[in-house]
């Protein structure tokens, strides 16, 4: 029994087979080119299914940029990366062309599920989910249950309000990238420079450390919100580790009262680039397990 997952994002769709246990069993991308809109999507997914038809599916699992209402498949918000994307109901389109059951849910929530399954978050009934990457994306599992607010928007953790302005503007990987700029004339990646900041170089420390100062104002607030036991940090910039997740734990326990730090884990996220995927797979799991 294999589900086949879609991971649709603005620059790429990563797709592949995940079993019943959330095993990647293969996986491939080709590019979305955004651009060219909804139809052109729905030939890519069309494409995709043709190619793994014959591997015993029982469904289409989709991890979509933007924001969803997961509860029908509508996407309902966010930038217009995609034209038409948003106002489409993409489980209907499926579920009627292919006759199989589908699910569609925003990327970070299928990150937080993927995690709550499988990764850091398994056996946690509650805990905050953050990718840090081009921007902040967020998503929340309160009592076992992943939860998307009334308007099934929440979550959306990139927009909070920090001292300086919005919380992604500051504290993102793009927002890494630009401080570096600013203060060195260089356009670096993130690792680039984690690396000069390894050898000692005191500028790159000190960008460094007004990143996380940035970051860790962001998620004061949401210890504050949600006083949580747990969260759980994702995008490529957290592949720094342990070395990364100590500078954050440092300097968030100076931004916390006592009783919010009891007991309160930082974490790397464990399923990187295939979560959106696998906690798509829960979703249609928990779908079909309904019926």
């Amino acid at each position: 029994m294999n589900i086949l997952a879609i991971d649709i994002g603005g620059t790429m769709i990563k797709y592949g087979l995940v079993s019943s246990k959330g095993e990647i069993l293969s996986t491939d991308k080709i590019k979305t080119e955004a651009e060219k809109g909804l139809d052109n999507i729905l030939e890519k997914i069309d494409t995709i299914l043709k190619k793994c038809k014959e591997n015993d599916l029982v469904g289409i699992a989709v991890s979509g940029t933007g924001q969803i209402n997961g509860m029908i498949g509508e996407v309902i918000g966010g930038a217009p990366i995609i034209p038409n994307w948003i106002g489409c109901n993409l489980v209907e389109i499926l579920e009627k062309r292919y006759n199989l059951p589908a699910i569609l849910e925003n990327d970070v929530n299928c990150m937080a599920l993927g995690e709550k399954w499988i990764g850091s978050g398994k056996d946690l009934n509650n805990f905050i989910c953050l990718t840090i990457g081009t921007g902040i994306g967020g998503g929340i599992i309160l009592n076992n249950e992943l939860f998307r607010g009334e308007n099934f928007v929440a979550g959306e953790f990139g927009h909070i309000l920090i001292k300086k302005g919005e919380f992604q503007d500051f504290a993102s990987t793009t927002a890494l990238i630009r401080l570096t700029r600013e203060k060195t004339g260089k356009i670096l990646n993130g690792e680039e420079i984690f690396n000069l900041e390894k050898q000692g170089l005191i500028e790159y420390k000190n960008i460094i450390a007004e990143w996380i100062e940035n970051l860790t104002d962001g998620l004061s607030s949401l210890v504050y919100c949600f006083n949580p036991k747990d969260i759980i940090l994702g995008g490529g910039v957290i592949e720094q580790g342990d070395y990364l997740i100590k500078k954050i734990e440092d300097s968030l326990s100076k931004k916390i009262g006592p009783r919010f730090k009891e007991n309160l884990n930082i974490k790397q996220a464990k399923l990187g680039n295939n979560a959106g995927m696998i906690g798509a797979a829960y979703l249609l799991l928990e779908k079909i397990n309904q019926k």
